[in-house]
């Protein structure tokens, strides 16, 4: 039997879409940004700072490298709560996203610095340049350059990832397509119409990332 397909039935439900793709795309900005950031400290840290700083970094990196997503999410927005800690689904998906970026952003980061000849470093203590000159103004901008690709795919990776941030009623696209298939039970429309648009906003991440690299992490 020939399946039919019926997309005009999702058309009463643009509206839910639309809302999930802007959460997941407004969780993928922020998170990216602070995920960067933390990362960037803790690579930093690894590198540069003092063995027991380093530790801790090394501890937090491999305890969310070495447990499951989704895991991280539960335990924050569903066992934090027995330590008096309650947050917000958006909050607790939010935080998740963060600390998981921010784990594997680090080891990115951390190989580009390592990266950086030692030269350089030399040169810069020379021109009288603090330590944190050094870092700010010759060591991220080449580590940056270094890595960046993989670093963008390791965002796109989390952003598909963020799929998940709908088991805990974040409204998220994930989220907007369950709730619409419970509504009109077209399956297939739905979750292949969900597919096409993180595919579209994958490729709109990797195009703006790309852009990002070539402006400002570009070693000339």
């Amino acid at each position: 039997m020939l399946y039919k397909l019926q997309f005009e039935s999702l058309i009463p439900y643009w509206d839910v879409l639309l809302k999930g793709l802007l959460f997941t795309t407004a969780l993928t900005v922020v998170s990216t940004v602070v995920g960067v950031i933390v990362g960037t400290l803790g690579a930093s840290a690894r590198v540069f700072g003092p063995k027991w700083l380093a530790r801790i970094v090394i501890c937090y990196v491999e305890l969310i490298r070495n447990t499951p997503f989704i895991v991280q999410l539960f335990f924050i927005f569903f066992g934090l709560p027995a330590a008096g800690v309650i947050l917000p689904e958006w909050v607790a998906a939010f935080i998740a996203m963060v600390i998981n970026l921010g784990a594997y952003s680090t080891e990115i980061i951390r190989a580009g610095i390592e990266a950086v000849p030692k030269g350089h470093l030399e040169a810069g203590s020379s021109l009288a340049m603090t330590r944190l000159e050094v870092l700010r103004y010759i060591v991220l901008r080449q580590a940056f350059a270094k890595v960046w690709p993989a670093l963008s795919s390791q965002i796109i990776i989390v952003m598909l990832g963020s799929a998940v941030v709908s088991q805990i009623s974040a409204q998220d696209l994930t989220y907007a397509a369950n709730f619409i298939q419970s509504r009109n039970f077209r399956a297939f429309e739905v979750y292949l119409l969900a597919a096409l648009t993180y595919l579209l906003l994958a490729i709109a991440v990797r195009w703006l990332l790309r852009i990002v690299g070539r402006k400002w992490f570009t070693v000339t």
